[in-house]
């Protein structure tokens, strides 16, 4: 249970730095679209103004001389000095002429006249205003200007960058410490059973570990031989009896002795089919017992629900085993002990079969399992499966059902039911419906109350 809350608490702690990840990335994303539209809006503003000082100087350089030497080194130095400028286009009676703050990027040339290109960084608004010169008519100026300061530009991006590698960092950290207490929890909850039996709680440290008692040996009836007196044998338990008061025996006759003879075999048959399993896993397969499957399933069933996890119970068979021997069903086991990688949640069934209880996945994904493990046996043992349905698999699922052991057990029995008796399906799955499953065991209710 401390192992659970300390699961839960990583839990919650990995949600609320997730969450912080995520306010930390939008955050990062709002501030830097907002800062490169304030700067753009910036600039805009500080554009206008320099265009208007620029026609103004214009207007008053051109009296001096519209075009000559003065006038062209006037607007080129005022262009150069401007913060938000890229190029200048002066109209007059003679011509078009183009001031560039850097030649070839901001005015493109078609038919001898120049016209501004347009390029993604450069401000929309238009900078058009005519200059008043006297002597001089349609004499007119406009200018286009860059929307990005790149060296701020790069200051906002630096910052977003930081930012966003701060929250990757987090995450990638929590991510890891997640994994690696993920997977110690997983190791421990379903690590395979090694060494003698008083290991058996260590398998699920979170579920009780439920397993038939082992019962007292059975009584045997003595053989002929060995027959004793009822006299003589009430004599020699007296002593250990004498505190407490036997109950009457009926009388039998003087010179009769007790003996009894069992019939041939027999003996041999009782004493195999009393005899509980010992320890947990069967010498003939090293897997588990088969009387230990429902108890073992009931278990996981009601930590799966705990926890609102799915779990799939899988049950195979192999047909005409009889040729094979137990040699071949060992290694068959063994196969699968080592696939499923959870020897102590496998199972015999029957002579010839064995079942799987698989935890935390749904249906589909304990299908796809069941025909993996199904295509590596086969090409396993051509010489001895030679079909697909020489080895058959029924599959059911909790599906977020409420279900008890023996109702699961009996629908993944009917899948191999079905599974054995169709040609054509050597893999079979029952697919519950929950809400039907609800529906039914709530008229059970009523009707049984």
């Amino acid at each position: 249970m401390q192992q659970k809350n300390a699961f839960n608490r990583t839990s919650i702690i990995s949600a609320v730095i997730a969450a912080i990840c995520i306010v930390v990335y939008a955050a990062a994303l709002v501030s830097a679209v907002l800062r490169i539209y304030l700067s753009v809006e910036q600039r805009r503003l500080v554009a206008e103004k320099e265009f208007f000082d620029i026609a103004d100087l214009a207007s008053s350089a051109g009296v001096l001389g519209f075009m000559d030497e003065p006038f062209v080194e006037t607007i080129t130095d005022a262009l150069t000095a401007s913060v938000t400028l890229e190029a200048l286009i002066i109209t007059g009676p003679n011509g078009e002429y183009a001031f560039e703050r850097e030649q070839g990027k901001a005015v493109n040339w078609v038919s001898n006249s120049p016209r501004f290109r347009g390029r993604f960084d450069f401000l929309s608004q238009s900078l058009y205003q005519p200059l008043h010169i006297a002597g001089l008519r349609n004499v007119n100026i406009q200018a286009v200007a860059s929307a990005l300061d790149y060296r701020i530009l790069t200051g906002i991006l630096k910052q977003t960058l930081i930012m966003v590698l701060a929250g990757l960092i987090l995450a990638f950290f929590t991510l890891l410490m997640e994994s690696l207490l993920g997977k110690s929890a997983e190791k421990r909850r379903y690590a395979p059973y090694q060494g003698t039996e008083d290991r058996a709680a260590e398998f699920i440290p979170e579920a009780e570990t439920v397993f038939p008692e082992e019962p007292p040996p059975p009584l045997r009836a003595a053989p002929a031989e060995a027959t004793v007196p009822l006299q003589a044998a009430a004599a020699a338990q007296a002593p250990q009896e004498a505190a407490v008061q036997a109950p009457q025996e009926p009388e039998l006759p003087p010179t009769g002795d007790i003996s009894f003879e069992p019939p041939a075999g027999s003996r041999e048959r009782d004493e195999e089919s009393a005899a509980p399993p010992k320890g947990l896993y069967s010498p003939r397969s090293n897997i588990g017992w088969e009387e230990y499957t429902e108890d073992r399933l009931e278990s996981e069933l009601h930590r799966c629900a705990s926890a609102e996890q799915d779990l799939v119970f899988i049950v195979m068979e192999i047909m005409d085993l009889g040729f094979q021997g137990d040699d071949f069903y060992k290694q068959f086991a063994e196969d699968a002990a080592r696939f499923f990688t959870l020897r102590d949640l496998i199972f015999e069934k029957g002579e010839q079969g064995v079942a799987v209880i698989y935890p935390n996945i749904d249906l589909e994904t304990g299908f796809a399992k069941a025909d993996e493990f199904h295509s590596r046996v086969m090409d396993k043992y051509p010489a001895y499966l030679k079909a697909k349905n020489d080895l058959c698999i029924g599959i059911s699922s909790r599906a977020g059902r409420l279900i008890d052991a023996g109702r699961l057990m009996f629908e993944a029995g009917e899948a191999l039911e079905r599974a054995l008796s169709d040609p054509d399906s050597h893999i079979v799955a029952f697919k519950s419906d929950p809400d039907k499953y609800r529906a039914f065991i709530a008229s059970q209710k009523k009707t049984h109350p």
